[in-house]
Formats: C-alpha cells, sequence, structure tokens
C-alpha cells in the first residue's frame, strides 16, 4: 500500500521541481532559445560587433530596470523614470553646456536630480498617503516632463565634454565601458538586496506589508529608499544615453519605462511583491536588447516591434499571474 502511494506522488513531486526549475531558469532559457533562432535566421547576429552592440544597447534599460526592481519587489511601480531620464540630462546640459561649469559639477547635478524626483515620490507616497504608487509616480512623470521641456524651451542641448561622454561612449577592448557600468551595478544591488537589512525588509514589505509594518519594519523609510534609489538610476541611465549620443533633449527617455517594467517581469518578478532576482532583471533586459536586435536585422518595421513586445510583456504578465494562482493553490 505504501509503495503504491509513493508511486502515487513521485509525478507529483517531480512535477513541482519542474514548474520551481522553469520559475528560476526560465528567463535564462528564453534567451539561449531567442538567441539560437536568431542565429539561423541570420548571420549577421552572433558575431562579435553585434554581440557588443547588443550589449551596449541594453545598458540604459538595464540601469532603468533594476531601479524599477525595487518598487516592483514592493508590490509598487514607478512610472516616472523615462521623464526623471530627461529632466536630469537637461539640468546636466544647462550646467555643464549652457552654463561652462565643470563636468564632475554636471555629472553630480545629473545624478542628484533624478535621486531627488525619486524622493518626491517616496515621500508622496508615505506622506500624503496616496493610495498606489500608480498615482505618486503618474503624477511625478508629468511634473519632470513639463519641468524638462519649461526649462530649455523644448530645445535640445548638444556638445558635452568628454568626461560626461565617457560612459556611454567609450570600450575597453570589444566591450563597452555602459555594460561593463552595468555588471558593477547589478553586483552592488545583488549584495544590497541579499545581503543587507533594508534589502531583506524590501522582500519583507512586498510579501505583507502589513505583517511587515507589525513585525517592526519602518515601511514609510524602506519604501522613500526604494524610490530615491529607483531615481538616482534613472539618472544614471541618463548619463548613459547622453554619451552614447552626445546630446540631450526634452523628450528623452519617453516610454522607456515600459520596457523597463517589461525587463524586470521577463525575468521572473512578481506584480504582486516579494518576487524578483537581480540577475533575473539583468536576463529581462538582455532579453528586449535581442529581440529588438534580432528584429532590425531581419528588417522588422519599428511598429511591428512595437507589437512584438507588448505581445512578450502580455505574455510574461500572465505567467505571474499563473504562478501566483498556483502558488496559493498549493
Amino acid at each position: 500500500m505504501s509503495e503504491a502511494v509513493i508511486e502515487k506522488e513521485k509525478p507529483v513531486g517531480e512535477k513541482k521541481s519542474f514548474k520551481h526549475f522553469l520559475g528560476k531558469f526560465g528567463a535564462l532559457i528564453g534567451l539561449i532559445i531567442l538567441t539560437v533562432v536568431l542565429t539561423f535566421l541570420s548571420d549577421k547576429f552572433l558575431t562579435v560587433n553585434n554581440l557588443m552592440n547588443i550589449a551596449r544597447q541594453s545598458s540604459i534599460n538595464a540601469l532603468l530596470a533594476i531601479g524599477m526592481l525595487l518598487p516592483i519587489l514592493t508590490a509598487g511601480i514607478d512610472l516616472s523614470v523615462g521623464s526623471i531620464l530627461a529632466i536630469s540630462i537637461m539640468t546636466m546640459g544647462i550646467v555643464s553646456v549652457n552654463m561652462g561649469m565643470s563636468p564632475v559639477l554636471g555629472i553630480i547635478v545629473c545624478l542628484a536630480v533624478g535621486a531627488a524626483f525619486g524622493l518626491l515620490n517616496g515621500l508622496l507616497l508615505t506622506k500624503l498617503r496616496l493610495p498606489h504608487p500608480f498615482i505618486s509616480t503618474l503624477g511625478t512623470m508629468n511634473i519632470a516632463r513639463g519641468i524638462a521641456l519649461i526649462i530649455t524651451a523644448a530645445a535640445p542641448i548638444a556638445g558635452f565634454p568628454y568626461l560626461i561622454q565617457f560612459l556611454g561612449r567609450e570600450f575597453v577592448g570589444p566591450i563597452p565601458v555602459s555594460f561593463l557600468l552595468v555588471i558593477g551595478v547589478y553586483i552592488v544591488f545583488h549584495i544590497f538586496l541579499t545581503r543587507t537589512q533594508t534589502g531583506r525588509y524590501i522582500y519583507a514589505i512586498g510579501g505583507n506589508k502589513e505583517a511587515a509594518h507589525l513585525s517592526g519594519i519602518n515601511v514609510d523609510r524602506v519604501l522613500i529608499i526604494v524610490y530615491t534609489i529607483s531615481g538616482l538610476m534613472a539618472g544614471l541611465a541618463g548619463l548613459v544615453m547622453v554619451g552614447r549620443v552626445n546630446s540631450a533633449f526634452p523628450l528623452a527617455g519617453l516610454s522607456y519605462e515600459l520596457d523597463a517594467i517589461a525587463a524586470v517581469i521577463i525575468g521572473g518578478a512578481s506584480f504582486f511583491g516579494g518576487v524578483g532576482t537581480v540577475w533575473g532583471t539583468l536576463i529581462g533586459a538582455m532579453i528586449i536588447a535581442v529581440l529588438r536586435n534580432g528584429l532590425n536585422l531581419l528588417n522588422v518595421s519599428a511598429d511591428f516591434q512595437m507589437a512584438v513586445i507588448g505581445i512578450v510583456i502580455i505574455a510574461a504578465v500572465y505567467v505571474d499571474v499563473l504562478r501566483q494562482r498556483n502558488s496559493k493553490k498549493n
């Protein structure tokens, strides 16, 4: 009798193990499959130059996505990162180009403005008790974009000093400095989320905000830190963008928040909070970059590319919903 029970239970255990494996490595498997398919479809895809181009193209979204991961881990969202990127680089342009001040000061201003708008997001959410970060970040998205347009009269700024261009422009051998920056930032975030008390609090708040509060966690303080870091990463992403194109324009970063959210969700994070990893987010950003690059090589129109990315986002969110349903059943 017991042997029969064991035989019946074994497939269930194997099924759970397979689901766990897919949940942990699904994004990586998807990236590998996508790479293999595109290698067969285009002989230009799997070349050193193209792979380094993908790494360079993915850098901006990867930096935005790692900042976006933190709000999503707390069951929140940050819709303002694209606009924060714009206001950060426009203020940097005013300081370092229009006013002719030190490029070091310009970089500090860029990062400080990004962090300041992130701090504003956190304060609006925690001190005004707005019902959801969707509301506060939607508001700051429009505020930041509006200010970026007003202070520059909607005009671009070009001719940045070399020091500001360095991160987005230079290479170490064939490897873009911007991608090396991404790897360094992701290592720091991995340590932050897995080895620090604040990192553990972020997961706890996403898992159950009320329980986290009752256990003595200062939820408001953690959320302020989360959104401040998200804004800071938007500023850093803007700095890399300026280095790539040697110009800043007030409509920069338009809809970039969507790609950042997509990268986080494709990488295995959950809109419900408490689930997600740093390296999964990087894989998600790489999937989007590889997909866009491959479609460009296949001469697929930009309009169709938008539709494909939209389908990928919907599929990723649906997988997240299924994962939540299964976890509740178990």
